[in-house]
Order: C-alpha cells, then sequence, then structure tokens
C-alpha cells in the first residue's frame, strides 16, 4: 500500500479539502504540519495519534513540521469546548511549551536526511500589531464564514457560556500558521483531529485568497487546489467512556507524569470492541499483522493477544526497549514471586496508588512480626484480626501466602534492600518501606 492506502486502511483519514491530496502524495514529498497547543507541560495519549501520523508522514519521506502553539496557546482553542479555557500566565506557557517540545522531539526524527521541524508561533506572532493583523488577515474573513464553523456555532447557541471575542479570534491564529508555514517552508498540507476542521479550512482559504491579493491567480475548482487539509477521526471508546482516562486520572506521554508501566496497563487493559482500531491507530505494524490479531480477537479473545502487543507497541515507541522490558517484568511479576526481582523504582511504578509505611532500617532489627506490620499498615485493624488473616491464608508477603501467625519479616524478606510488598487478598495491597536511616 502507498501512504494514502496505508492512512484509509487505518482509518486515518475522516475529511479532506480535495480528494487530489491522494494523488499529490504519491507524486513526490511535500511538507506537512500539525499544531500542538501547550495546554499543560506534557501531551497525553489523545495526542498520540497526530504524532504517529506525522511520523507516518516522515517515514514515506515527507517534510513534516510541528508547531507548538506559543501564541495561540495563550488563547485556547474553542472548537467543541463547552465553556473558554482558563489563561495561562506567562511562566506555566514558558513551562508547558518546553514540557511538549520534549515530548515532540521524542516521536520524530529530527537529524538524518528528512530531519522534522519543531516551530513556536510565538515566533512570527510577536511580530504583528493589533492593527495590522486587522487589516492585513483579518480582512479575508467575514463573520458570517466564521460563524458557520459547527466549532463555532455550538459554542454561540450556548447562552450560558458563548464565546468571548478572544476565543473567536482564535481561528484567524490558527488560518495564519498555516499561511506563514506555507510561505516560509512551502508547507501544503496541514493535518489535525477532526474537531480542527473548522480551523484547517479557514488556513486553505486564507492561502488561496492571500495568493490572489498576491498574484492575481485564484483557485476555481479542488483540480486545482494547491494546499489541502485532512483530518483524522477523534479516539473514542466503543463503551461511550471518553478515551485517555484511567482509574488514576489522564494518561500522558510524560514519564514523570505516568510511567511506563502505568502506560503498559492502560493499554493492555483495552476492550476487545476497541483493540483491533487502535492497533491500527497508534502501532506501525503491518496490515497483515493486524488482520492477524483481529482474528485472534474473534477465535481466542481470553488469550487477549491483541492487547498484549497494542501494549508492547505502545509502550516502546512512547518509551524504548528498556522502559518496555520494565513494564513487561512487572506485569509478569505482579501476581507472582517474581517481585522479589524488580527494582525500587519499578516496584513504586506498579504500586503507584497502593499507600507506603515508611520506617527506619534499624526497626527492622532482627526482624519484624508480621502480625504487628500488618496492623500497622492498616491492612486489619487490629493484631487480633491480622493473625486471624494470616492463619486463613489471606496475608501475603512479596506474593507468598504466609499462614504461620510467627512469621517474621526479615532483612532477606526486602526487595531491593528497602520494601516489601503486604497484600490482603487478591488485591489490596500496602507497600512497607526501610530506606529511612
Amino acid at each position: 500500500m502507498n501512504l494514502f492506502q496505508d492512512l484509509e486502511y487505518r482509518g486515518l483519514v475522516k475529511q479532506v479539502t480535495s480528494p487530489v491530496i491522494s494523488k499529490k502524495l504519491g507524486e513526490g514529498p511535500l511538507t506537512l504540519y500539525c499544531g500542538f497547543d501547550p495546554t499543560a507541560d506534557s501531551l497525553h495519549v489523545g495526542s498520540l495519534l497526530p504524532l504517529l501520523t506525522l511520523r507516518r508522514f516522515q517515514q514515506a519521506g515527507h517534510k513534516v513540521v510541528a508547531l507548538v502553539g506559543g501564541a495561540t496557546g495563550m488563547i485556547g482553542d474553542p472548537s467543541f469546548k463547552s465553556q473558554e479555557r482558563s489563561l495561562l500566565n506567562p511562566e506555566q506557557l514558558a513551562k508547558n511549551q518546553a514540557g511538549i517540545t520534549k515530548v515532540i522531539q521524542r516521536f520524530l526524527d529530527l537529524s538524518g536526511k528528512n530531519p522534522a521541524t519543531v516551530v513556536n508561533n510565538a515566533a512570527w506572532f510577536r511580530e504583528f500589531n493589533f492593527v495590522d493583523f486587522l487589516r492585513d488577515i483579518g480582512k479575508h474573513f467575514t463573520i458570517n464564514h466564521m460563524m458557520a464553523k459547527e466549532s463555532v456555532r455550538a459554542r454561540l447557541e450556548d447562552r450560558e457560556h458563548g464565546i468571548s471575542y478572544t476565543e473567536f479570534s482564535y481561528m484567524l491564529l490558527q488560518a495564519y500558521d498555516f499561511y506563514h508555514l506555507y510561505k516560509k517552508y512551502g508547507c501544503t498540507l496541514q493535518i489535525g483531529g477532526s474537531d480542527q476542521w473548522g480551523n484547517i479550512t479557514a488556513g486553505t482559504e486564507l492561502i488561496r485568497r492571500k495568493e490572489f491579493e498576491e498574484t492575481g491567480v485564484g483557485q476555481d475548482s479542488e483540480a486545482e487546489a494547491t494546499v489541502f487539509g485532512m483530518t483524522h477521526p477523534l479516539v473514542t471508546k466503543a463503551d461511550g467512556t471518553k478515551f485517555g482516562k484511567s482509574e488514576t486520572g489522564t494518561v500522558w506521554l510524560s514519564s514523570d507524569r505516568t510511567s511506563p508501566y502505568q502506560l503498559f496497563q492502560f493499554f493492555i487493559q483495552t476492550a476487545d470492541a476497541d483493540v483491533v482500531n487502535y492497533l491500527k491507530y497508534f502501532t506501525f505494524l503491518p496490515a497483515a499483522e493486524i488482520d492477524r490479531l483481529a482474528q485472534a480477537v474473534v477465535n481466542q479473545p481470553e488469550k487477549r493477544e491483541a492487547q498484549q502487543a497494542l501494549a508492547r507497541e505502545v509502550t516502546l515507541i512512547v518509551h524504548g526497549e528498556e522502559e518496555l522490558k520494565r513494564a513487561e517484568g512487572a506485569t509478569k511479576a505482579l501476581f507472582s514471586s517474581e517481585i522479589k526481582d524488580l527494582d525500587t523504582q519499578t516496584l513504586k511504578q506498579v504500586f503507584s496508588g497502593a499507600p507506603i509505611l515508611q520506617k527506619s532500617r534499624t526497626s527492622l532489627g532482627e526482624g519484624i512480626a508480621l502480625v504487628d506490620l500488618v496492623a500497622e499498615t492498616g491492612l486489619c485493624q487490629s493484631k487480633g484480626a491480622a493473625r486471624k488473616d494470616i492463619v486463613a491464608g489471606g496475608i501475603y508477603v512479596n506474593n507468598e501466602r504466609i499462614s504461620d501467625a510467627a512469621a517474621v519479616v526479615k532483612a532477606s524478606d526486602l526487595i531491593s534492600g528497602s520494601m516489601v510488598v503486604l497484600r490482603k487478598g487478591k488485591k489490596t495491597y500496602h507497600l512497607v518501606s526501610f530506606d529511612q536511616p
């Protein structure tokens, strides 16, 4: 398959401004861009689809530009938002820009024969004053045209929140981004989620009008189009719940906000109804392998082979081979005695939601009675209750069942020389750390 056919197979083509784009992609390398506003200091898995789509274009030989919205991020995109975003102060905005730039750079090749380019639209918007922008750019847009965009119309119809002039102007800023990149880099394609359709088409229209203004040459048909827009679908879940949320909150692409283990677990828990689409969206597996895994979902769903492949591929792409090995090892060790082989960092990732009891190393001495430790952590309400649960076989130390009420936790039980994992029943964990002096 050529690139456009592969994008269509993966369900990554939602809308195009002209069908001519499929031909253009086969005629030689073109330059395209996608924008990312710095609303947080990391991108989350909702941004994984456009990032990987840019990567697909780059691997196919096209020139890709990733835009960090230092200027547009000061306003916030109103597209399909129920109310206006909170405005960021300069310090937070700078921190966010640095954070998402770091994430973007992990997905694109910035060196080699076909390097990607990362730009910040604050660089060119600083050159504009308000009157010049209205005169040179604003004159090309009618209020009627802007109000007809679905993303704007929805907010206008919301009498409680409405839309401010600040957010209403966002479309003009993004349209100018496209025009600027068209003039400076020869960028002829903008991609983004389907919620960006109104902003993207505003850009293609601005370029057409500015070109006519400057050259007197216009475009009268789709066949004559020189710039294009393409959207991918917004990622959804079959059960109607929001993609990108886990029990612990948003799933981020930065390891300091969502650990590689947590990312691995998020994707390995994908429902059968979603996993094939996600394999197409988020992996570079060939069509034949995805089709084979799709058949495995139908024939042997209990093996969850597709989910395992999805989790492996995404974790490898986002965090690299070493972190993938850690995540797989931690997953395998979660309910086995192999938990003793985990390092402290991985252990804390695996049990990030579990409470931790901090104790001094000297308190361990020759050992601590398990009954005392279980009661102190609160796994059981009293020593008597702890003794009963231990005898009944309901208490585990490092995933090994303990049934001796006289058992003692010793230094030899410490994982990585400092941690003990206590478990009551199947899922109630408590960590005890002996790393304090």
